[in-house]
């Protein structure tokens, strides 16, 4: 049970079917019945919130479903058209280093947007990655919200290729209102899903390997 699991949803999964089931999971790992886990998925329009979201960046409460999160971070959205990558990894077995564990999620999104010709870039002080749009413009376009029990990871990175970025004018994004956001396909990217769950697969084992090391 060394190496890790690779799931890809093929249709639209409920935000509160997708949380159980990781915990269901979280607590195998745990238990060590179960591998570590990526789950690659997409979810029906709706907004989450983390456990540092603030009420008034919730600009539109009846715009869309909201969800109230257990993961790190303020307010985010999900939809189709956006791929959400689920993450669940023994911690412990990988050292325990949480601050490293984040910084991880950065650069595998980092690398999977290079296999597209994109700079996805950090931003001190900002959690996700960003594109310099240019003349002092930047926009988001992958989020990361981490959850840990048990040295055992869930929640993970929502990336977007192609949604309705118009969703997100019900929330000030994760509570940063003077930068945009974006997506591949904005950035003139037209990749097929599967395509960039093949990049991302790719560079997912470039940084975490394929399973713990110790």
């Amino acid at each position: 049970m060394d190496e890790v699991e690779w799931r890809v949803g093929d249709a639209t999964v409920p935000y509160e079917a997708a949380v159980a089931a990781m915990e269901a999971r979280v607590a195998a790992i745990r238990a060590g019945t179960a591998p570590e886990l990526v789950w690659l998925l997409e979810h029906p329009p709706l907004y989450t919130a983390g456990t540092s979201a603030r009420a008034g960046d919730l600009v539109d409460p009846n715009l869309l479903p909201v969800y109230r999160s257990g993961r790190g971070g303020q307010y985010t959205y999900h939809g189709p058209g956006q791929r959400v990558g689920y993450v669940m990894l023994d911690l412990g077995r990988r050292g325990g280093d949480l601050r490293g564990y984040v910084r991880g999620l950065e650069e595998w999104l980092i690398r999977t947007l290079a296999l597209f010709g994109l700079e996805g870039e950090r931003r001190p002080g900002r959690v996700g990655i960003w594109i310099d749009e240019g003349g002092g413009r930047e926009s988001k376009i992958a989020a990361i919200g981490v959850r840990v029990r048990h040295w055992v990871s869930f929640h993970g990175i929502a990336l977007n290729v192609d949604p309705d970025l118009d969703h997100y004018r019900g929330i000030v994004p994760c509570g940063i209102s003077e930068h945009g956001v974006t997506s591949l396909a904005r950035q003139g990217v037209d990749a097929a899903m599967p395509e960039v769950d093949a990049a991302l697969r790719r560079a997912f084992v470039e940084v975490f390997g394929a399973g713990p090391t110790r």
